[in-house]
């Protein structure tokens, strides 16, 4: 009780720059929280479907595999799908390589989106906490300039006190918000290098398999 009395009475002191560092607050935690979940799930379904689709590669079935990711709508799947669509068609491995890219390129910035706004919403929480301090140290320094004399000492260290609640609560806020946003940078990298991971995979079965064919056509046409 004592604890929940103490956070009370900290809030209502720090003055009216409190209440936008709670909503900056409210707004990060909301997108830290579905852009969390969101690459969970991303990073917990691109590695069931490699685990299904990567023996299919290495055992040769690429017409099950394009089947497999054709149908899934997985961002593994769309990667391997833009190479494996142009497997039976072309034989370079630029080809391919390219196809893949260009599919890279439409996912990733899927996977990054709102995640900068977790850092923005800590540095503003930042700014918040700094600003509402020094409206409070005006505030204070007005006050004792029209106060007794005996008082100002004591009164001026109250108000410095009241107005440095806000660049507390404003740090208070923006330190877990900034590793929220590490947290999710990293997984973000983590899923990327995943998908790059399993495109070069795929690249060296597919140009294996393209290499092995043409060289047994050279071989029947000189037989």
């Amino acid at each position: 009780m004592n604890v929940m009395y103490s956070i009370v009475a900290f809030f209502s002191t720090g003055g009216l720059f409190m209440y936008p560092i709670l909503l900056v607050f409210a707004i990060g935690v909301a997108i830290a929280v579905e852009r969390y979940v969101t690459l969970t799930l991303v990073t917990n379904k691109n590695q069931s479907v490699w685990e299904q689709v990567q023996p299919l590669l290495l055992k040769g079935k690429f017409d099950e595999a394009r089947k497999m990711t054709d149908e899934d709508e997985s961002s593994i799947s769309k990667v391997l799908s833009m190479g494996l669509a142009r497997q039976g068609a072309v034989r370079r491995r630029e080809d391919i390589e390219i196809a893949m890219e260009e599919s890279m390129m439409e996912i990733i910035p899927q996977l990054e989106k709102r995640t900068p706004y977790v850092a923005l919403s800590s540095n503003v929480a930042t700014l918040l906490g700094l600003l509402g301090t020094i409206m409070g140290l005006i505030q204070a320094f007005t006050a004792v300039a029209n106060a007794n004399p005996a008082e100002k000492a004591d009164l001026l260290s109250a108000s410095i006190s009241v107005a440095m609640n806000t660049t507390a609560f404003g740090l208070m806020v923006a330190i877990p918000l900034l590793v929220t946003h590490v947290i999710l940078t990293t997984k973000t990298g983590q899923i990327v290098d995943s998908l790059e991971m399993a495109s070069v995979k795929t690249l060296n079965v597919l140009s294996g398999k393209a290499r092995r064919a043409a060289e047994a056509a050279e071989a029947q046409a000189t037989a």
